[in-house]
């Protein structure tokens, strides 16, 4: 009987150190494409193509060529924040006066669950109608369920709004 329950707890043991690497993780996670055309679209119907300005900054032209707005993106800077799952990218669209339309994650390996849930909370909404400056200046909570994607979300959107400012497009 003891070597029964001996080898038992040896079994359990094993199955759990197997598990143990993917606790917190998805087993499997799985790229979510995300259509930056879509995102500039949902916010500038008219745009016909965005416009590379400097490392930071893209300029939104209709098809006359004539500016709408700006978007930036962390996708090229932030691959060593991490979320849940993998990077969290994000875009933020401007208008011409540097006022935030949209705060976007872009392509990622997060669970969909939890983007859904900050989106209904309102989360990718914080930064919206503030002025870039103003912008850098709110302050997140963590959003219980999804703080890993929440607090990688605002660690991309921040190193953004700390250095992008300083080479805005003319």
């Amino acid at each position: 009987m003891y070597k029964k329950v001996l080898a038992l707890l040896f079994i359990v043991q094993v199955a759990v150190a197997q598990e143990a690497p993917h606790r917190g993780k998805d087993k499997n996670p799985v790229l979510h494409q995300v259509s930056n055309k879509d995102i500039v679209q949902s916010i500038y119907p008219d745009a016909a193509k965005v416009d590379k300005v400097n490392d930071f900054w893209f300029k939104i032209v209709d098809a006359k060529d004539k500016t709408l707005g700006f978007a930036m993106t962390s996708s090229s800077f932030c691959q060593d924040i991490k979320g849940y799952n993998d990077v969290t990218p994000v875009m933020v669209i401007t208008d011409k006066k540097w006022m935030i339309k949209k705060t976007a994650i872009l392509s990622n390996w997060e669970t969909p669950r939890f983007v859904t849930k900050l989106e209904n909370l309102g989360f990718f909404n914080l930064w919206v109608g503030k002025k870039l400056k103003e912008a850098s200046k709110v302050q997140v909570d963590a959003h219980t369920g999804a703080t890993f994607t929440a607090t990688a979300v605002a660690k991309n959107v921040d190193f953004l709004l700390k250095n992008a400012v300083k080479v805005l497009p003319k």
